[in-house]
């Protein structure tokens, strides 16, 4: 058994094909194909259901899989302390953001951490959630910023902060002038822009749209923050900001909810494998104290 089996064997079981896991890895398909039905061979066990489409794992090849992505795991943490001690590089951490909260977090975070942790160099991949995640599982990141809930059972992590949403609406909307917290049942029927498929915030905006009768604007998807927040300035229509994204402007009024469900809970994964606990819940302690800071100072104004 060599690790380029276990990573055929990722490949094949994340990509459910042998021609795309053949191309990921940079071999032809028969030579795939072939340790792959070697490695079989020597577990005694069928790995994968073949089809003339696809494959996919057995229940088997689901216990092997994990065990596979351990041990490659600790092989990357191997090679990266082994570089370090070789070459007394200064000690890195990857740490990985989603795009609806980089931008307005990490100019805050990022300071502080050099700061505090002058031997470390901070690696920054900004990504939506799904990608990062599955960076984070196959070591390529160090630790991930991450809406919660994450249930993947090799990884430790914890909340960090609580960040609510308020609606942002033209000033010329009709609740613009409402004074105080609104009741979400006041977006009953009304239509809300939202970002493209494969944002995190996105699905969390439909859950609560879902939840009060709310809709979604049908004619416009965004692919950033900005861009919502632009077209809500410009009087196109309405959306929901998360607090810290919610900079004020002359023709934006950003209302706060009465009620304590619109707000997304945030936290600092890594892998249990990891040989840096330490420093992750110390980054962990930066990064809550950070946005607790950051959150004071949202402006307050609904008007």
């Amino acid at each position: 058994m060599k690790l380029r089996d276990l990573e055929y064997l990722v490949a094949l079981a994340e990509q459910q094909n042998f021609h795309r896991a053949a191309a990921v890895c940079g071999v032809s398909q028969p030579t795939l194909s072939a340790q792959i039905r070697k490695f079989e061979d020597d577990l005694g066990l069928v790995l994968f259901e073949r089809s003339p489409r696809n494959v996919s794992l057995t229940p088997a090849g689901g216990v092997i899989l994990a065990r596979a992505r351990r041990v490659l795991d600790e092989v990357a943490q191997m090679r990266v302390e082994a570089d370090n001690l070789r070459n007394r590089l200064t000690p890195s951490l990857h740490l990985g953001v989603f795009p609806t909260l980089g931008p307005y977090l990490l100019p805050h975070v990022v300071p502080q951490f050099l700061r505090r942790f002058p031997g470390v160099e901070p690696m920054l991949t900004e990504e939506k959630s799904e990608v990062l995640l599955r960076k984070l599982v196959e070591g390529k990141l160090d630790a991930a910023l991450l809406a919660l809930p994450v249930t993947d059972s090799q990884l430790a992590g914890r909340q960090l902060f609580e960040e609510p949403f308020r609606l942002a609406v033209p000033r010329t909307h009709p609740l613009a002038g409402h004074k105080g917290a609104i009741n979400p049942t006041e977006l009953a029927g009304e239509k809300l822009m939202l970002l493209d498929k494969g944002h995190c915030l996105r699905d969390q905006a439909l859950a609560l749209c879902r939840d009060i009768g709310a809709l979604e604007y049908d004619d416009f998807r965004a692919t950033s923050l900005e861009t919502l927040r632009q077209m809500v300035v410009a009087g196109v229509g309405v959306t929901l900001l998360p607090e810290m994204a919610c900079r004020p402007a002359d023709d934006l009024v950003a209302l706060r909810f009465a009620s304590t469900q619109f707000r997304r809970r945030i936290g600092l994964f890594w892998r249990k494998s990891t040989s840096q606990t330490a420093l992750m819940q110390e980054l962990a302690d930066l990064i809550a104290e950070t946005a607790s800071a950051q959150l004071d100072k949202c402006f307050d104004s609904t008007t």
